[in-house]
């Protein structure tokens, strides 16, 4: 799996971890923290969230084009030091008024355009590393390891916030609301920890840091591959189509830090316990991930060393985790935990993904990237057709007065936390399918004078999506539970079947 891979791509990989497990620690409560400190309705909560999602996946576009003249190294590191302003300012407690609120917005603000610097230049340059000939055939599994290790940092991100916010208020003595910002201040130090590594491992794909002096020296290196006009025209077009479906996907996807988190703060029980309690222990998760990892190198090791120190890996996890059950014991489950859940499967399945696709590719039958990514909206449409299905009977919504005088979400159902970490499952298979395919298929189809601007047009789909994420708050309460779900089901099938619609077209150009 992670044989004759360029070395630049654990170096950007890990660049990458650090900055997003900054993000997700801060994007795992930000739902809630909105509604709890400024006391805001579902839906206006959710226009702000998908507000500051559609600015952190549409700046990609402003970064690919100043990236495509100023080099993708120099909007990299200038990302980061945004980003970290931006961090800065949400994590100072400043309570819940107007000014307060204007901060927090210009904090957002900054945070999504430094991500717009960051994100794609980033995801331009792992894919630069395989424009080598003796790389040309690991794009796919070494984007997935690129995606696998986003994931690793997003994994950890719910149990840092919570228990960060928790420490706060236990120990420090903050009060609820002013604690959350702990867990904004995580994303800081993650910067720190990423632009590091970036600078630390720098000689492994300064290559691909571009700008006028290194694409000079590049193109007395190796040519510049010529297209015509009309070929250029048809990859563009393609990626446009793709770019269409991709919408809708994100749309329903991102769900999972709007509509399902106030699912499991509203209906989901509180409590678990026996072997439930340990799916939301994130160092189980950990353990299971080297079961996985560890049985992938037992069969795939050439030694008997390495077979027998994998073997020796999965019996210890095993004998961790045994030791971690109790079967009487409960715990306490918070609304944000349900968000280690996709990141942990992404981790998890990438080595099964990558393999059942390897053993696909070498019989010949692999599907297209193109289609991967409409049976990705199969999948993710089958997620919804799940929360739709089971939500048939639940009450709608509530509120209550606070003792601030503010509005206040009411626990009105204990439904089994199975239910979302199987719909969590399904959704990930679905972005495992679609997710780093199109990321690959941008970074091999896009023309080379618009690879840049390009990857951003990724990101301004992705945007997009972020912010008709809004569909979900609005439809809270306003609508029945299976109504709400049926919508993102609809739209997912709509997508697929136009993907399927245009296949040939997109087919034609991979």
């Amino acid at each position: 799996m992670f044989e004759n891979q360029p070395k630049g791509l654990f170096a950007l990989a890990l660049a990458n971890t650090g900055e997003r497990f900054g993000y997700y620690t801060m994007l795992a409560v930000f739902a809630l923290f909105l509604r709890a400190n400024y006391g805001l309705s579902p839906a206006m909560a959710g226009t702000i969230y998908s507000a500051f999602l559609m600015l952190v996946y549409f700046f990609p576009l402003i970064g690919g084009m100043m990236a495509d003249k100023f080099g993708f190294g120099k909007m990299v590191t200038t990302g980061i030091m945004i980003m970290f302003a931006g961090y800065l300012l949400l994590s100072v407690p400043l309570g819940g008024d107007s000014v307060a609120l204007v901060v927090m917005l210009a904090a957002l603000l900054l945070i999504g355009f430094g991500t717009g610097l960051f994100k794609g230049n980033l995801q331009v340059m792992v894919g630069d590393l395989y424009n080598d000939p003796q790389y040309k055939d690991k794009r796919d599994a070494g984007f997935s390891i690129f995606y696998m290790a986003i994931n690793i940092g997003a994994l950890f991100a719910p149990t840092a916030a919570i228990k960060i916010k928790e420490y706060a208020e236990t120990s420090l003595g903050y009060s609820s609301n002013d604690a959350y910002h702990f867990s904004f201040a995580v994303a800081c130090v993650s910067l720190i920890l990423s632009i590091a590594i970036y600078y630390l491992f720098r000689s492994t794909f300064r290559h691909t840091e571009g700008g006028a002096k290194k694409d000079a020296k590049a193109a007395d290196a190796a040519p510049v591959e010529e297209l015509s006009k009309e070929e250029t025209k048809q990859r563009i077009v393609a990626l446009c189509l793709v770019f269409a479906v991709v919408i809708f996907f994100w749309m329903a996807f991102h769900q999972n830090g709007l509509s399902l988190t106030y699912f499991a703060d509203e209906f989901t029980a509180q409590s678990a316990e026996g072997l439930q309690a340990m799916c939301f222990n994130v160092w189980n998760l950990v353990g299971v991930i080297f079961i996985v990892y560890g049985l992938f190198s037992l069969f795939q090791s050439k030694t008997g060393k390495g077979k027998a120190a994998s073997a020796a890996l999965v019996l210890a996890t095993a004998a961790f985790l045994c030791l971690s059950y109790d079967a009487d014991g409960s715990i306490t489950v918070s609304a944000p935990i349900f968000q280690q859940f996709n990141p942990f499967y992404v981790v998890a399945l990438t080595p099964v993904s990558m393999a059942i696709f390897g053993s696909l590719a070498a019989k010949g039958k692999e599907p297209s990237a193109p289609r991967k990514i409409a049976y990705g909206m199969i999948v993710a449409a089958i997620a919804y057709a799940l929360m739709a299905f089971a939500s048939f009977g639940l009450p709608m919504p509530q509120t209550e007065v606070g003792a601030d005088g503010n509005p206040v979400a009411v626990h009105v159902a204990d439904v089994t936390p199975n239910l979302l970490i199987s719909v969590y499952l399904i959704l990930t298979f679905g972005e495992l399918l679609l997710s780093p395919m199109g990321i690959s298929f941008v970074s091999k189809v896009a023309p080379p004078k618009y690879k840049g601007m390009m990857m951003g047009g990724w990101f301004v789909a992705t945007a997009i999506g972020n912010q008709l994420v809004v569909v979900g708050g609005l439809l809270w309460g306003a609508v029945p539970l299976w109504v709400c779900w049926s919508v993102f089901l609809g739209v997912c099938l709509v997508a697929a079947i136009f993907m399927f619609a245009m296949m040939k077209r997109l087919e034609k150009v991979c």
